[in-house]
């Protein structure tokens, strides 16, 4: 069997809807943690739990975009390089 190497446009597909899934789910988590921290006690344990739990989500997030391009530029370059050496 030959083994598969590089991607293909194909591969665009999953991972675009892996990453919109990821960003749904984060801010549903984001959503949710910021309701349970306006029932907490503030100073509480579990008041700075959630902030710091909420605080680090939306650092992630805030990574998404650069996600997201570092995959597109891996499926080019790998287009790119099955292409030359397919040839």
């Amino acid at each position: 069997m030959k083994s598969k190497k590089g991607f293909a446009v194909g591969d665009m597909l999953p991972l675009g809807m892996t990453i919109v899934v990821l960003g749904i789910a984060l801010s549903l988590g984001l959503t949710v943690l910021a309701d349970f921290k306006s029932d907490q006690t503030s100073g509480t344990y579990a008041y700075n739990g959630t902030a710091d739990a909420e605080q680090g989500l939306n650092k992630f997030t805030s990574y998404l975009p650069t996600i997201g391009l570092v995959i597109v530029v891996a499926v080019i370059i790998g287009i790119i390089v099955r292409y030359l050496f397919v040839r």
